[in-house]
């Protein structure tokens, strides 16, 4: 046998193996524990969600299908399984990027492995060897495993999983074949955990085996493919299933738009076809693709003695080609997309790496000390690249052009100085803090996860790139960061708010700090905040509102500014909705006029304090009547609401008039709050796509002034209220409202009970019926789906949407054929 002329000892492959992984990581943990940067705008984003699953798993419900549901939506648009492994090394090791990072640990080990058993397999435990060392060599590699992101986790098991799939196609033992099977299955769904991208490196593989075995006829084989498939889908599929509605967004999202953005050459153009051959060069050093390739191309034309080993030559041609089919398939899969980044197609490097090890194993009699002056010079490069060693960088240079990556060695970035700031000038509150600033380390992905770090306190959000965005933001954000001299990625249009920051007498500036390139980085916040929470002496059991601040007159086509003080104990407040009613003066009737619901402090309390401490909190504002409203007097009546007890009762409301007048000009206003934002937006349920368009323009900006979107929560909480004990008043309004905040919290059962309401109060709308349908195909129900749609379709069955829907039901129940004849016009 082939492996036999090539055997070495298992005990000092493993310690060689275990040389190569210890070495790979004291050289990781010796540049981390120099560095002195923060992560950037991924990596931040990427540990912000290995926090929440960290803090998420301190209280695991394993047997609460709520609890996975929620567990699995903590990331909606990236697999998790990233952050889950991320979150376990942090509850080893402590919070942190550096310690994020020990998952490398687990990574480096799997790679080295798994390319070790592909080379060997392939061809002979020498190549798994020089395979193995050779992946940790290669500058893209240890570049991109210093920095917390997803492409070294899949990059690993996407190896892991070719590795599987490499023993079980050349596995002969039917026993054996079938253990492989399982383990390619359980490798391959934990890869579909970790980014749907894997399938870029597989698909050209699988197709290649399922075409091969079906001209042989070799079902068992055939039927082994599709076991693995079934093995996979227990692992990745409670995550798609949750979240499979982000699949289309995340396409757009990951694809066209930073491709566009970053100026990536089009499809139609050679230079996308050569973007990943140009950068070879970088990705692996000079010296790797050159002196292998040349020791293999000697060997073919007879130039080094003759290999003593018996060599199959047939197992080498059959190795090579499918080496080549997962080095051409995944090459050409990543060239045909849009967005090109080198990060991208790093997971057919360490396939790569065998074929190299192989040439670079011909060097062979006198030669052979090539290979380790080839791996010694690999050494001296990555050294040099990663480490501030004087009189290198021309060396560096020479051999591995534009791939240093050294530690950042100076001045302190003084982000946790900015978190501590906004944690003392309010400190009972959460802060929502916008983001003007785009660099590398002043970013709001860098903020916000410093800022989650301070125990979940300081938000940092990312302004629009609209003008009416920014003019929108400007009103609805208390907190703004902005910064001179370089500003990344930052708008002109975000830039030029910065400086009205200086001179507006809406805000105040808190502190600035120098930054090491000498720019100044300046926090500011609004003098009259929307919320203030002050501690006061005396204890109070039940909500007081203490003093409504209103103008005598205003007209109900425009916000009406307004003030609340409330005052009670922390928990109290913490916990309470507001139920505030507007009743028309002198009608003696149940009939309100208009709502004004919300959380107190518009659920943005932190902390936990003592019951025996009282607080004020103070909310500026305004609120929207009903454009019906008529002229007249009308006044205030108010409830609290415990959220998590269900507790209520009347609050005592100071004497208050306000008298409507719809011949008036507006009023100077401070924003509406969020609550009232989305139920006057929720009616445009009534017009279909052109009103949900509105809706979910207009919904993506309210995400970003709420960061824990608990206003949905407020909304859900005060209208279900609402809709049970005042059943006479605006009811398709207030049904509307309670969908919209159902479904934009994915809430499937919840949703659906309320569109059936809105279905009993309003049956003539067909779109009513189709947003029914829709839950349903979301909450993967696709025969209740076709049912509530065929109102719909009967009512209007011209509409494509309606079409689509059907469509899809019939493909979710299993008649493709037609599906496929409602759906392909419309595609």
């Amino acid at each position: 046998m082939l492996q036999k002329k090539f055997s070495f000892p298992q005990t000092r492959i493993w310690i060689i193996l275990g040389l190569i992984w210890l070495g790979s990581n004291l050289c990781d943990r010796l540049w981390l524990s120099l560095d002195q940067s923060l992560p950037a705008w991924d990596q931040s984003n990427h540990l912000t969600k290995s926090l929440q699953y960290y803090y998420s798993l301190n209280s695991p419900e394993i047997f609460n299908e709520e609890w996975w549901r929620n567990f699995w939506r903590l990331s909606t648009k990236y697999p998790p399984l990233t952050y889950i492994i991320g979150a376990f090394f942090q509850k080893l090791f402590g919070l942190g990027n550096d310690q994020a990072l020990l998952s490398n640990l687990l990574y480096n080990g799997i790679l080295i492995i798994s390319v070790y058993i592909i080379g060997k397999t392939l061809f002979n435990p020498k190549v798994g060897l020089w395979s193995a060392g050779l992946t940790l060599l290669f500058p893209r590699l240890y570049q991109t495993r210093l920095q917390f992101l997803l492409d070294t986790p899949l990059m690993t098991l996407t190896v892991a999983c070719f590795c599987c799939l490499t023993v079980w196609k050349f596995e002969n033992n039917r026993r054996k074949q079938w253990l492989w099977t399982i383990i390619f299955g359980v490798s391959w769904g934990l890869a579909l955990l970790t980014k749907q991208s894997v399938m870029f490196f597989l698909f050209t593989p699988l197709v290649w085996l399922g075409i091969t075995y079906l001209w042989q006829n070799k079902w068992e084989r055939i039927l082994q493919l599709w076991v693995s498939f079934l093995v996979s889908s227990l692992v990745w599929f409670p995550w798609y299933r949750t979240n499979w509605i982000y699949l289309f967004s995340t396409v757009q999202n990951s694809n066209a738009i930073p491709a566009t953005y970053e100026g990536d050459p089009p499809l139609n153009t050679v230079a996308a076809w050569t973007y990943y051959w140009q950068d070879l060069p970088l990705a692996i050093g000079w010296v790797f693709l050159l002196v292998p390739l040349v020791g293999l191309l000697l060997h073919l034309l007879g130039k080094f003695p003759k290999n003593k080993n018996n060599i199959d030559h047939k197992k080498v041609i059959e190795s090579m080609k499918w080496l080549g089919v997962y080095f051409v398939g995944s090459y050409l899969i990543c060239s045909a997309i849009f967005n090109k980044d080198t990060r991208y197609i790093m997971s057919y490097l360490p396939i790569l790496a065998v074929f190299l090890s192989y040439g670079l194993t011909q060097w062979r009699g006198k030669w052979q000390p090539v290979r380790w002056i080839t791996v010694l010079l690999a050494i001296i490069v990555m050294i040099t690249n990663l480490f501030p060693i004087s009189r290198t960088e021309q060396f560096s240079l020479f051999l591995s052009p534009g791939v240093a990556f050294r530690p950042y060695l100076g001045q302190e970035i003084p982000v946790k100085n900015i978190i501590e700031t906004a944690q003392k000038t309010t400190p009972y509150q959460i802060v929502n803090l916008g983001v003007i600033a785009n660099t590398d380390n002043i970013n709001h992905n860098t903020i916000n996860y410093y800022g989650q770090l301070a125990n979940f306190q300081v938000y940092g959000r990312e302004l629009g790139n609209k003008e009416s965005y920014i003019q929108q933001d400007s009103n609805s954000f208390d907190w703004f960061l902005s910064k001179t001299g370089d500003n990344g990625f930052a708008r002109e249009n975000q830039l030029e708010f910065a400086e009205t920051l200086n001179n507006n007498p809406r805000y105040n500036l808190i502190k600035t700090w120098e930054m090491p390139d000498q720019s100044l980085v300046k926090l500011y916040h609004r003098k009259q905040a929307s919320v203030e929470v002050q501690p006061i002496t005396q204890s109070i059991n039940k909500i007081h509102l203490d003093k409504v601040i209103i103008p005598q007159q205003a007209s109900s086509n425009y916000p009406i500014p307004i003030t609340y003080e409330w005052s009670g104990n922390w928990q109290e407040l913490q916990d309470g909705l507001v139920l505030l009613s507007w009743y028309p003066e002198g009608v003696n009737n149940n009939q309100i006029a208009w709502i004004h619901d919300h959380g107190i402090g518009e659920g943005m309390l932190w902390g936990n304090y003592p019951n025996n401490q009282g607080f004020k909190v103070t909310e500026t504002m305004s609120m929207l009547p009903n454009q019906t409203v008529k002229d007249g007097n009308y006044s205030l009546r108010a409830m609290y609401l415990n959220r998590k007890t269900n507790k209520s009762y009347l609050i005592p409301v100071p004497d208050v008039t306000l008298t409507i007048n719809n011949n008036l000009n507006p009023l100077p206003s401070p924003q509406l709050d969020l609550g009232t934002q989305l139920r006057n937006v929720s009616i445009n349920l009534a017009e279909g796509i052109s009103g949900l368009d509105t809706i979910f323009r207009k919904v993506g900006r309210f995400n970003q002034y709420d960061p824990i979107q608990d206003y949905l929560k407020q909304i859900e909480i005060a209208l279900n209220y609402r809709l049970d004990h005042y059943p006479q008043n605006h009811q398709l309004n207030w049904t509307y409202g309670l969908v919209l905040s159902q479904v934009l919290q994915e809430d499937a059962k919840e949703a659906i009970a309320a569109l059936k309401q809105l279905i009993n109060i309003a049956p003539d709308n067909p779109y009513h019926h189709a947003y029914l349908a829709f839950v349903y195909l979301y909450n993967w129900q696709p025969k209740a789906a076709e049912k509530a749609l065929k109102p719909a379709l009967q009512m209007n069955p011209n509409i494509e949407e309606f079409k689509a829907l059907e469509g899809i039901s019939k493909l979710m129940q299993g008649n493709l054929i037609k599906g496929w004849q409602l759906l392909s016009p419309i595609l």
